[in-house]
């Protein structure tokens, strides 16, 4: 149990005062006999009490003595009764009633008068007032009565009711009648209880909860205390009383009412003020999972309580407004901790400090932090209710995108600003590989539309790319006066031009091993666009004319041994692009045909292959073939009037060539 112990399930009741008492009979003093039969079996319902204690209390005396018998089977005197009741013989709640009945015959039968009527009146009325305190004095602590003993108190509140109920059929049978007694029925002694279940359950709820709890808010402690008391005390009722009570009081759904409308009654106060982020989704937490599933559905409750309404523990505009508040609230967190930690790892770049390392790559725990802290976000509104979480990840999908973009100009900044720092290359290439993280994060994590994956990630896309060119700008810059050799030696010797080329780019291939293995076979897709696109380039420049048919050819040649070694060296190191492999030898086959039709047809099926080969890049190439007459280029450039189609959506490469 929580802090205080169910035991303490109600809390007293007020008793009231009995009215003043005659003192015309005297104490009778009690003599040991047999019960007569007829007392006996108006105690029949009830079990024997224990011996008498010495200081027997209103709540856990068990009986004193058994009540003594009365000479020829009399009903006990009023003194006699109130004395069984001061030492809780609750077996006096028979005469009582047979008292009670008593009166109502001398009503019925006249001849008494209405003062003498009223004086007895009042001495029942007065131990009525002590037998109800016994009951409910009983009642308001029945996990510390003995079940027998309770078994009693709530046969007397059983029988009342009986009582109530038969009250009110006579007076409605019979109508409005005159009567010199007093109503006192019904005296509704089951409504007592209950007000008292009431008042139990504010007095438990309302308990100080124990000691603070590190890290936790007062709101937060309170709705600990409250919600493992009402699990733990309800249990209790379940186990130890719902066995001992009758049916029709439905003791668990009058306790578990009377908990969660004080319950609801403290957060509905508590949602009046203006609450903390923490205590605004501490609140919704319990009122909309924690309550519902871990209390009400509980393996111990869920059957007790399925056909007790209780409702939610705000109502729904209350939640409504809160919901918005934490959202708010949330999205808000999520963008000022993603600020921060980009504004972290920014400053490290500018400070020149080295990335980590992490099995071989380059690695940067922006990615890790920026996941974890929009996980986190979504998470906790799933916590909730997972129609929170659904609100909320659009929310954070906006504030993803906002943030990338935001990624890509410090980047690029870096870019331009910090190339002469130590560590430059080995953070251009950490960056290059968060890429991956928030790629696998947004694919793989998150199931969205299909179109939003290449809207949330062009500025990954974009910063890859710029760094990819960053790190190839210096390698680039090397090749560019071998490349000039062709044209300079007018494709004297290609075959070695190329393998120096080749063998540039092979000593340099190191220093990109710290890339994550799928960028860098992207890198390399690069650099072999890139070998394929300066070769295009030096032979469109127009500097080389072979007039005869075995010239041609032997160029031809050339193109696709290079075109062969261009593409076995970047497939050998991981280039994916397939797509560049009829670049070259189809341009040789062009170069090498003889016949103006067969050349249209190669010609035809490269620009469905590469859509943007424009007729100024075809001419540059015919410009090769000094034997071809002015109407023949014509012609064959005609072919590409005639929309073909392309095979597949296309990457660029004739786009990248300018042609004069």
């Amino acid at each position: 149990m929580s802090e205080a112990s169910s035991e303490d399930l109600v809390p007293p009741l007020e008793a009231e005062e009995a009215p003043d008492r005659d003192g015309e009979e005297a104490a009778k003093k009690k003599k040991k006999k047999k019960k007569s039969k007829g007392l006996a079996n108006m105690f029949s319902v009830f079990t024997k009490g224990r011996k008498k204690k010495s200081q027997p209390s209103s709540a856990e005396t068990e009986g004193d003595s058994e009540p003594q018998p009365r000479p020829g089977g009399r009903l006990p005197t009023v003194e006699e009764l109130k004395a069984d009741l001061e030492h809780g013989r609750l077996e006096a709640a028979g005469p009582l009633l047979a008292l009670e009945r008593e009166l109502q015959a001398a009503v019925a039968a006249g001849g008494m008068s209405n003062e003498e009527l009223l004086r007895r009146q009042s001495k029942v009325e007065a131990l009525y007032v002590l037998l109800r305190d016994q009951v409910l004095g009983l009642l308001r602590r029945p996990l510390e009565a003995a079940p027998e003993r309770l078994r009693q108190a709530l046969a007397v509140l059983a029988e009342q009711e009986r009582e109530d109920r038969a009250a009110a059929a006579a007076a409605a049978a019979a109508g409005p009648a005159p009567s010199a007694l007093a109503a006192t029925r019904p005296r509704r002694w089951l409504q007592l209880w209950r007000r008292g279940v009431a008042q139990a359950a504010e007095e438990r709820l309302g308990q100080r909860p124990a000691a603070a709890a590190e890290g936790r808010t007062e709101a937060e402690r309170a709705f600990l205390h409250m919600g493992r008391t009402m699990k733990e005390d309800l249990e209790a009722v379940v186990e130890r009383l719902k066995p001992l009570f009758p049916a029709e009081f439905a003791v668990v759904a009058a306790y578990a009412q009377s908990y969660h409308e004080h319950f609801a009654a403290h957060l509905a106060d508590l949602a009046q003020f203006e609450l903390s982020e923490r205590d605004t989704y501490v609140l919704l937490l319990w009122v909309q999972n924690l309550y519902p599933n871990d209390i009400i559905n509980s393996p111990k409750l869920a059957g007790e309580l399925q056909g007790v309404r209780l409702g939610s523990l705000l109502s729904p505009k209350q939640i409504r407004l809160l919901e918005a508040t934490f959202l708010s609230n949330e999205v808000d967190s999520v963008k000022e901790l993603m600020a921060r930690a980009l504004e972290l790892e920014s400053q490290r770049w500018s400070q020149d400090v080295a990335p980590q390392r992490l099995d071989g790559h380059c690695h940067s725990e922006l990615a890790i932090d920026i996941i974890q802290i929009i996980s986190q976000g979504q998470a906790k509104a799933e916590s909730i209710t997972l129609d929170l979480g659904t609100q909320i990840k659009h929310m954070l999908l906006v504030e993803l995108a906002a943030f990338l973009k935001s990624y890509q100009r410090s980047f690029d900044e870096f870019l331009e600003r910090c190339k002469q720092l130590r560590n430059y290359r080995a953070n251009v290439i950490a960056n290059i590989n968060n890429c991956l993280s928030f790629r696998m994060f947004v694919d793989q994590k998150w199931q969205i539309p299909q179109d939003l994956p290449s809207h949330l990630l062009s500025p990954l896309n974009e910063l890859k790319s710029h760094g990819v060119d960053t790190l190839l700008q210096n390698l680039f810059g090397v090749l560019k006066p071998l490349f000039k050799r062709f044209t300079q030696t007018r494709w004297a010797a290609p075959a070695q031009t190329l393998e120096e080329i080749i063998s540039v780019v092979d000593e340099r291939l190191p220093e990109f091993s710290e890339l994550q293995d799928c960028f860098r076979e992207e890198l390399m897709e690069v650099v072999h666009l890139h070998l394929v696109k300066e070769y295009i380039i030096r032979l469109s420049k127009r500097r080389l004319v072979l007039n005869t048919a075995e010239k041609q050819q032997q160029l031809a040649g050339h193109i696709r041994a290079n075109a062969e070694l261009i593409q076995h060296f970047c497939t050998q190191n991981g280039s994916p692009a397939t797509w560049l492999h009829r670049a070259l030898p189809t341009l040789a086959e062009i170069i090498r045909l003889q016949d103006p039709s067969a050349i249209k047809i190669e010609v035809a099926t490269y620009a469905t292959w590469y859509p943007d080969f424009s007729k100024g890049h075809l001419s540059a190439i015919l410009a090769v073939k000094g034997n071809l007459s002015s109407s023949e280029v014509r012609s064959i450039r005609s072919i590409l009037d005639i929309n073909t189609g392309a095979h597949e959506p296309s990457k660029s490469l004739f786009s990248l060539i300018k042609v004069g």
